[in-house]
């Protein structure tokens, strides 16, 4: 093993405890298709993708990235032109994302379970012009009502059909016996296949480029639930990847395999996964989605490296009979949330492999700390900064006084990583930023050694499996039903998911509604992750002295119910 790495035109030597930004080298603004075309000059037989058993090799995916970007311009896209991913894990989301960044336009991150009024939302508020989505039924009919539609800029669908990027000896049956899952494409001008897409074999147009440009809209919410696109560039993202290899400390002699099961359209998986793999040319093992057995069976088959989790996968995989499907992994990093202890020292006796526990946001693309891989793993901390980046943590009361070691306040970081702003929303962004700083919205502090321990949440969020799930979201969907008068959600402990949505529910006097009933009305207006996994019924709710609901009463009477339940 090599113990230093050259990523950016810089060097950087092995991390094992905390530094302050200042010490850690500069590291050089790059293009992320830089990554790209560095992977396919030096490793083009390399493989870059393992899908279900079929494999691209990164030669070939830079030339059907080089092709896309062809018939992406052929489509009208230009430099600036919002285009949307709505795709799984797939070879698909790969070439799609490098194709759309080297014309110089931007990423716009679509989640394929978003409702579709969610998916509307993204769509007016980012301007999305194209639509790159797969052939699945639990996405494209939420897309094809979009195009062409009154205050939607959406002009086109590109369908990535499954089916084609699978192994010969699978294509067939899944056809046969997943058709329920294959969405029919509308017989419309307005929507072409990715073969089409591709089938000019010529370069695109040279677009003038900085590292500085817009790369990715990456969609988040601020307490109120409201979408705010974190407006991420090739610099953002390309210095939280070279960051990344810093953190690692040593590239091997050999090539690294990185098993992604984490969603690319997730921020975490975007660096870790997608982006730090290329830079590293790392092989991706993607799987579309969680399914255990065939999980597994994958990590059994691949043998992989590198494994980056959230929370909640790392507490099924303590559940499972395990048979050496990590023995290879010597990188292994929690994110998305909290990683309970407990959780972490189950994994680590299961598999004789050692996890980490990270920290980030959306806003900073997205890790700002992350226990080391080589020294100090401090319980219940989410480790020091990453390198380059500065931690700062702020008097919530006072934000131009920074606190003392070991005192509390609101998380602030600084670094290469953070973000440009809010897309189009110049007053979010000024309240997002203090002194140059982005404010977390998170409480914690950092201790003697400068490890960052988190305390609490100012936002009013959610975390389930890693991902924000706004409670104002789901009490606007409550309260559309007729019979719901008030209507308040809070988080619960989930043995499962880290945290699940609760909803206290007041209906109008004289009216009946069971939990199934409302459930099923709440299904067609949001997504399986923001569905609650309790409705409790009530007469009254809690009121402040100015008459606003008290979600801190009810969250004091459920967590003393569960206290005294444990008894």
């Amino acid at each position: 093993m090599n113990d230093a790495a050259t990523i950016g035109g810089m060097h950087f030597s092995a991390k094992t405890d905390a530094q302050p930004a200042e010490e850690m080298p500069q590291i050089a603004p790059r293009l992320l298709t830089d990554l790209l075309d560095h992977a396919v000059a030096y490793h083009g037989d390399w493989p870059a993708v393992d899908f279900m058993g079929r494999r691209w090799s990164y030669g070939e995916i830079g030339a059907q990235a080089r092709r896309a970007a062809r018939g992406l311009q052929d489509l009208g896209v230009t430099k600036g032109t919002r285009v949307g991913l709505c795709l799984p894990n797939t070879p698909y989301y790969v070439i799609c994302y490098f194709a759309v960044l080297r014309i110089g336009a931007v990423v716009v991150n679509f989640n394929p379970l978003y409702t579709e009024r969610e998916m509307a939302q993204l769509v007016t508020d980012s301007g999305c012009e194209v639509m790159i989505a797969s052939d699945l039924a639990m996405s494209l009919p939420k897309i094809a009502p979009l195009v062409g539609a009154p205050d939607s800029a959406l002009k086109r669908v590109v369908v990535c059909p499954i089916a084609d990027v699978l192994p010969a000896f699978k294509r067939s049956a899944y056809r046969l016996f997943k058709r329920r899952d294959i969405a029919h494409e509308p017989h419309d001008l307005r929507f072409l296949r990715f073969a089409h897409l591709i089938e000019r074999d010529a370069d695109p147009d040279p677009v003038a480029r900085s590292p500085h440009d817009l790369a990715v809209l990456q969609y988040t919410g601020g307490t109120t639930g409201i979408p705010k696109g974190a407006m991420l560039s090739h610099a953002n993202l390309a210095a939280n990847s070279a960051q990344m290899v810093a953190h690692v400390g040593h590239m091997p002699d050999g090539q690294e395999r990185t098993l992604g099961v984490l969603p690319l359209f997730h921020v975490f998986a975007l660096t870790t996964v997608l982006n730090y793999s290329v830079d590293t040319a790392a092989e991706m093992i993607l799987l579309p989605r969680f399914e255990m057995k065939s999980f597994l069976a994958t990590a059994r088959r691949t043998k992989p490296t590198q494994f980056f989790g959230v929370p909640t996968l790392y507490g099924a995989l303590n559940n499972q009979a395990l048979h050496g499907e990590f023995d290879s992994v010597r990188v292994c990093i929690s994110g998305g949330a909290p990683l309970p202890l407990e959780v972490r020292r189950a994994f680590e006796e299961k598999t004789r492999v050692k996890v980490v526990e990270g920290y980030g946001l959306s806003e900073a693309s997205p890790i700002i700390a992350c226990n080391p891989l080589e020294g100090v793993v401090k319980d219940n901390s989410c480790g020091p900064a990453f390198p380059g980046t500065a931690l700062e943590i702020r008097d919530p009361d006072a934000l131009d006084r920074l606190c003392k070691t070991g005192e509390k306040g609101e998380v602030c970081a600084r670094g290469p990583q953070v973000m440009k702003g809010y897309w189009n929303r110049p007053e979010e962004s000024e309240k997002t930023f203090i002194y140059g700083a982005l404010r977390t919205g998170d409480i914690g502090y950092l201790d003697d050694d400068g490890y960052l321990f988190l305390v609490d949440r100012i936002k009013d969020m959610i975390l389930c499996s890693g991902y924000n799930v706004y409670p104002r979201v789901i009490e606007e969907a409550l309260h559309e039903h007729p019979m719901v008068v008030e209507a308040a959600v809070i988080g619960v402990p989930d043995p499962y998911r880290g945290q699940s949505p609760k909803a206290f529910v007041v209906l109008h006097p004289g009216d009946v509604l069971d939990a199934d009933s409302l459930l099923a009305f709440l299904a067609q207006r949001l997504n399986k992750i923001e569905m609650p996994s309790q409705i409790e019924f009530r007469e009254s709710l809690p009121k402040t002295m100015v008459g606003k609901l008290s979600k801190k009463e009810l969250a004091a009477e459920d967590a003393a119910r569960r206290a005294g339940a444990s008894v």
